[in-house]
Protein backbone atom coordinates (compact mmCIF):
# COMPACT_ATOMS: atom_id res chain seq x y z
CA UNK A 1 0.00 0.00 0.00
CA UNK A 2 1.59 3.18 -0.92
CA UNK A 3 1.46 6.50 0.96
CA UNK A 4 -1.48 7.89 -0.69
CA UNK A 5 -3.51 4.85 -0.25
CA UNK A 6 -2.90 4.66 3.37
CA UNK A 7 -3.43 8.44 4.52
CA UNK A 8 -7.09 7.74 1.91
CA UNK A 9 -8.05 4.52 4.74
CA UNK A 10 -6.71 5.99 8.20
CA UNK A 11 -10.23 7.15 10.25
CA UNK A 12 -10.51 10.75 10.54
CA UNK A 13 -9.19 11.26 14.63
CA UNK A 14 -6.08 9.31 13.59
CA UNK A 15 -5.35 11.88 10.54
CA UNK A 16 -6.26 14.80 13.48
CA UNK A 17 -3.77 12.87 15.91
CA UNK A 18 -1.39 13.55 13.21
CA UNK A 19 -2.51 17.05 12.43
CA UNK A 20 -2.43 18.18 15.45
CA UNK A 21 1.55 17.52 16.32
CA UNK A 22 2.12 18.51 12.87
CA UNK A 23 0.41 21.80 12.86
CA UNK A 24 1.81 22.64 16.39
CA UNK A 25 5.15 22.14 15.72
CA UNK A 26 4.44 24.11 12.21
CA UNK A 27 3.80 26.55 14.58
CA UNK A 28 6.12 26.62 17.20
CA UNK A 29 9.02 26.62 14.54
CA UNK A 30 7.30 29.83 13.37
CA UNK A 31 7.05 31.48 16.46
CA UNK A 32 10.85 30.83 17.52
CA UNK A 33 12.03 31.60 14.18
CA UNK A 34 9.93 35.05 14.19
CA UNK A 35 12.09 35.50 17.35
CA UNK A 36 10.67 34.63 20.20
CA UNK A 37 12.47 33.46 22.63
CA UNK A 38 10.83 33.38 26.32
CA UNK A 39 8.70 30.48 26.83
CA UNK A 40 5.76 31.85 28.42
CA UNK A 41 5.17 34.20 25.40
CA UNK A 42 5.92 31.83 23.16
CA UNK A 43 3.39 29.54 24.53
CA UNK A 44 0.80 32.68 24.62
CA UNK A 45 1.13 33.44 21.03
CA UNK A 46 1.41 29.43 19.86
CA UNK A 47 -2.73 28.84 21.44
CA UNK A 48 -3.64 31.76 19.26
CA UNK A 49 -2.90 29.73 16.48
CA UNK A 50 -3.68 26.51 17.51
CA UNK A 51 -7.04 26.99 19.28
CA UNK A 52 -10.28 25.43 17.95
CA UNK A 53 -12.19 28.77 17.08
CA UNK A 54 -8.81 30.20 14.31
CA UNK A 55 -8.68 26.52 12.93
CA UNK A 56 -12.42 26.26 12.17
CA UNK A 57 -11.93 29.87 11.12
CA UNK A 58 -9.04 29.14 9.20
CA UNK A 59 -10.24 26.48 7.48
CA UNK A 60 -13.46 27.83 6.33
CA UNK A 61 -11.42 30.69 4.77
CA UNK A 62 -9.33 27.85 3.22
CA UNK A 63 -12.50 26.03 1.54
CA UNK A 64 -12.39 27.41 -2.27
CA UNK A 65 -9.13 25.96 -2.27
CA UNK A 66 -9.11 22.57 -1.55
CA UNK A 67 -9.31 19.63 -4.05
CA UNK A 68 -11.87 17.13 -3.82
CA UNK A 69 -9.71 14.61 -1.79
CA UNK A 70 -8.71 17.37 0.63
CA UNK A 71 -12.50 18.42 0.96
CA UNK A 72 -13.36 14.28 1.40
CA UNK A 73 -10.96 14.21 4.32
CA UNK A 74 -12.12 17.69 5.93
CA UNK A 75 -16.04 15.92 5.83
CA UNK A 76 -14.41 12.74 7.51
CA UNK A 77 -12.70 14.78 10.66
CA UNK A 78 -15.70 17.26 10.53
CA UNK A 79 -18.14 13.95 11.15
CA UNK A 80 -15.80 12.23 13.28
CA UNK A 81 -17.02 10.76 16.82
CA UNK A 82 -14.62 12.50 19.45
CA UNK A 83 -16.12 13.37 22.60
CA UNK A 84 -16.90 16.02 24.03
CA UNK A 85 -15.69 20.01 23.09
CA UNK A 86 -13.30 21.29 25.44
CA UNK A 87 -15.63 23.56 28.03
CA UNK A 88 -14.07 26.88 26.31
CA UNK A 89 -15.77 26.14 22.88
CA UNK A 90 -18.32 25.69 20.46
CA UNK A 91 -18.91 22.12 19.47
CA UNK A 92 -18.99 23.35 15.44
CA UNK A 93 -15.23 25.06 16.14
CA UNK A 94 -14.38 21.65 17.99
CA UNK A 95 -15.47 19.72 14.51
CA UNK A 96 -14.13 22.09 12.04
CA UNK A 97 -11.08 22.51 14.38
CA UNK A 98 -10.59 18.42 14.15
CA UNK A 99 -11.08 18.98 10.34
CA UNK A 100 -8.38 21.05 9.66
CA UNK A 101 -6.23 19.06 11.73
CA UNK A 102 -7.42 15.91 9.88
CA UNK A 103 -6.68 17.82 6.59
CA UNK A 104 -3.17 18.30 7.81
CA UNK A 105 -2.54 14.94 9.12
CA UNK A 106 -3.51 13.18 5.56
CA UNK A 107 -0.91 15.74 3.64
CA UNK A 108 1.68 14.78 5.90
CA UNK A 109 0.51 11.20 5.57
CA UNK A 110 0.50 11.21 1.86
CA UNK A 111 3.83 12.84 1.92
CA UNK A 112 2.73 15.68 -0.23
CA UNK A 113 5.54 18.36 1.38
CA UNK A 114 4.61 21.07 -1.31
CA UNK A 115 1.34 21.03 -0.47
CA UNK A 116 1.20 20.75 2.97
CA UNK A 117 3.93 23.44 3.23
CA UNK A 118 1.27 25.87 1.31
CA UNK A 119 -1.44 24.87 3.45
CA UNK A 120 0.41 25.59 6.65
CA UNK A 121 1.73 29.17 5.73
CA UNK A 122 -1.83 30.01 4.07
CA UNK A 123 -2.94 29.27 7.99
CA UNK A 124 -0.67 31.34 9.37
CA UNK A 125 -1.74 33.75 7.18
CA UNK A 126 -5.03 33.61 7.76
CA UNK A 127 -4.63 33.30 11.37
CA UNK A 128 -2.53 36.54 11.52
CA UNK A 129 -5.23 38.62 8.95
CA UNK A 130 -7.88 38.94 11.62
CA UNK A 131 -6.13 38.92 15.43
Amino acid sequence: MDMGQKADSLPGLVLAYVGDAVYELYIRSYLVNKGITKVNELHREAVRYVKATTQSRVLHQLETELQPDEIAVVKRGRNAKSGRAPKNTQVIDYRYSTAFEALIGYMQIKGDRQRLDYILAKAVELAERED
